[in-house]
């Protein structure tokens, strides 16, 4: 397989480690890969670098940096027949979770390499894609908090951040929005709003992971309760894998989706990065409008193993 590899230094763990492009490329080569070409540097032309290598004749993109950068490749190859293949060097990783990709790159490389190309989902808002999820609201404002401090986060800067929300769960203003499901604009009061792409799985542990990646839904989730121990009940029941148990919480699968505000613009983090948008926003979602490299699936694996033994017998 040809691939092109796509390195932004300045993002997710990769901040300050220097030569890792050149390491990167000998592990990929390593594996059987075909390294077409490596194009490093810095976020400042991460765009630039990855129109490049979508040009290239190649089969994917290997992508090593962060939410940021995944985004903007997939923005990219949608619709394309070209493959994202996100190594996982970003802050929560989570495509790469949803993936099965191992968070050890050099075992995220050795899986990739022996992987299959799959099609996935992509959201959309107002043009602008995500992955995984768009959240809006109070997750929206820390978001924006740990962008500005990225550098000097550590343990203490988390420490922070938690408790900024904490405090956000009783200073933050409820965002006044109509939500459009379809029939309509209905009135809502909420701190936070999530918008993901395919629904999250339940189970104790699985704190927003997706096992499938190509319904081709949406799901809304929100709480119309304002007050804060509603919202620290919710928050556990989520760490357990209770939460769709939650009285208070509202899930509604759709396939589109408009929110509309007085305001002029509404932040939004789509993927961990966030932006402001110019209201009314309309979430759609693309089905299997993505290609990805990933690990093979159990199925495709159980096929290939009963292939085996009908050779062998």
């Amino acid at each position: 397989m040809r691939v092109a590899l796509v390195v932004n230094g300045s993002s997710g763990s990769l901040l300050g480690r220097t030569g890792m492009a050149e390491e990167l490329e000998a592990k990929l080569t390593a594996t059987g890969l075909e390294v077409v070409a490596v194009l490093d540097g810095d976020a400042s032309d991460v765009a630039d670098r990855l129109k490049r290598a979508a040009a290239l004749p190649v089969d994917a993109i290997v992508t090593a940096g962060g939410d940021g950068t995944i985004a903007t490749a997939a923005q990219l190859l949608m619709g394309t027949d070209k493959a994202l293949a996100p190594l996982p060097f970003g802050t929560m990783n989570l495509l790469a979770k949803d993936l099965g990709l191992p968070l050890d790159v050099d075992a995220a490389i050795q899986q990739m390499a022996a992987g299959e190309i799959r099609e996935i989902d992509v959201g959309e808002v107002n043009g602008r894609v995500f992955l995984c999820n768009s959240m809006l609201g109070l997750p929206a404002r820390l978001a924006e908090r740990r962008e500005k401090n990225r550098e000097h986060m550590g343990a203490l800067g988390w420490w922070r951040l938690f408790a900024a929300g904490l405090k956000g769960l009783y200073r933050y203003p409820p965002m006044r929005i109509g939500l459009d499901l379809g029939r309509g604009p209905a009135a809502f009061r909420t701190k936070a709003i999530v918008i993901a792409n395919n629904g999250y799985d339940e189970g104790f542990g699985q704190v927003l992971t997706r096992s499938r990646l190509d319904r081709g839904e949406l799901v809304v989730y929100a709480t119309r309760r304002l007050s804060v121990w509603p919202l620290v009940r919710l928050s556990v029941r989520m760490a357990l894998g209770t939460w769709s148990k939650d009285a208070d919480l509202e899930t509604y699968p759709v396939t589109r989706l408009a929110v509309t505000s007085r305001r002029r613009k509404l932040r939004v983090m789509n993927d961990g990065e966030t932006m402001l948008l110019t209201p009314p926003l309309r979430y759609r979602s693309r089905h299997k409008a993505l290609k990805v490299l990933a690990p093979r699936s159990p199925e495709t694996t159980a096929t290939a193993d009963a292939s085996a033994l009908e050779g062998a017998a």
